[in-house]
């Protein structure tokens, strides 16, 4: 235990940095916006570099910390994510931003699945609950980064709090270079006749297609429940973004709460129940016609999808563990590219229909989450 604590705690780091990444971008966009002089076609180019920083260092961290080992990646990522935040901070034009975006999603991206694939690889036991606790850590740097902005931002710019965050991702880098990390498992490399094992395995497959649900319910969530709310109750925009944060309050309450309870209850109960919550949330928040009753279904949502990576990734980690950063590599890539895909459509959904169909889209990815959790349940059984 005292050898993998400090691997963990690198981890955990890690995917605080990942949360962090994934909002600062938003956070400071009315600064950028400013800056730049951007219009909204200018803004939203911008906007789309991020997931594709993301997807690539996603696709690109597995097969290399199989056959190099998680070091070179979370010291590489680490640097990325720095060059990022002060490129955001302090680039003087829109190509030179443009560039540090996508360094920013990219470290971002390699650091998110390195962080859930060695924590796999060194729980022995426990893997969904040790897995549920590392990502309390995703949702603290994504509450953390707009708090930190809310409070600082009158005394100080959006670019020397940008800069100043930024060095923790260096300050990470040094623990990652001091951290001794397990071995590389493929010292040969990862082949494509092993990725096409993989990928014709359908119960990898089947997680991956669970996790394209998961991460377009969060990814609608987190894009749509501002103007949901607004145009639906209607609340304040204030009001909306303090709800939204009580929905990621909720998942990282849960995660915690998950860490505990995963040890004694078997992680296939907790899926099933995890869908539970997520219809009763989609309902809560369907028929909410006050501020209070709308927060309360947000809270239950990300309760209800706080369960969904870490026990899939668990089953991945225990299936695949010679190559379980390939594998990882494979599903969280699957999981990026269909949630770009679906928030598209609810983008379609919302113009030619109304925002309000947001919660139509939650029962119809509950629905496909339930659908393959069954079928990967019944695939471990057999």
């Amino acid at each position: 235990m005292q050898a993998i604590r400090p691997i963990f705690i690198s981890a955990c780091l890690g995917m605080l940095l990942f949360g962090v990444s994934l909002v600062t971008l938003g956070a400071v966009a009315p600064g950028l916006r400013e800056k730049f002089s951007l219009d909204s076609i200018s803004f939203g180019t911008l906007f789309s570099i991020l997931p594709f920083g993301i997807l690539t260092g996603s696709l690109l961290f597995g097969p290399l910390a199989d056959r190099y080992g998680y070091k070179a990646i979370f010291i590489l990522s680490g640097l990325t994510m720095f060059a990022g935040f002060q490129g955001i901070a302090y680039a003087s034009s829109i190509l030179l931003l443009s560039i540090c975006v996508f360094l920013f999603g990219l470290g971002g991206g390699a650091i998110n699945g390195s962080s859930n694939a060695v924590v796999s690889d060194i729980s022995d036991t426990n893997k969904g609950a040790n897995l549920s606790l590392l990502g309390v850590f995703f949702a603290v740097g994504a509450l953390g980064m707009p708090f930190i902005l809310g409070i600082l931002e009158k005394k100080f710019s959006f670019e020397a709090i940008v800069a100043s965050v930024g060095y923790s991702a260096m300050l990470g880098t040094i623990l990652f270079a001091s951290t001794r990390f397990p071995v590389a498992k493929q010292t040969s490399g990862v082949s494509i006749s092993d990725v096409g094992k993989l990928l014709s395995d359908t119960l990898l497959l089947f997680v991956g297609f669970f996790l394209v649900c998961q991460s377009s319910f969060e990814a609608i969530i987190n894009n749509w429940t501002t103007t949901f709310l607004v145009d639906k109750i209607p609340i304040k925009t204030s009001e909306a973004l303090y709800a939204l944060s009580l929905y990621v309050a909720g998942m990282a309450v849960m995660r915690v709460i998950l860490g505990r309870v995963l040890r004694v209850i078997p992680s296939g109960t907790i899926l099933l129940m995890s869908i539970a919550l997520l219809v009763i949330g989609g309902l809560t928040l369907k028929f909410a016609t006050s501020f209070v009753l709308s927060a309360i279904g947000l809270v239950v949502l990300g309760a209800g999808l706080a369960a969904g990576y870490p026990v899939t990734l668990s089953y991945v980690g225990d299936r695949y563990a010679a190559v379980s950063g390939t594998a990882f590599s494979i599903v969280i890539s699957m999981a990026l590219m269909g949630s770009m895909i679906v928030n598209y459509i609810m983008g379609q959904v919302a113009q030619r229909y109304g925002v309000q169909h947001l919660t139509t889209m939650v029962f119809v990815l509950t629905a496909g989450m339930l659908a393959f959790s069954l079928i990967i349940l019944k695939k471990l059984k057999s």
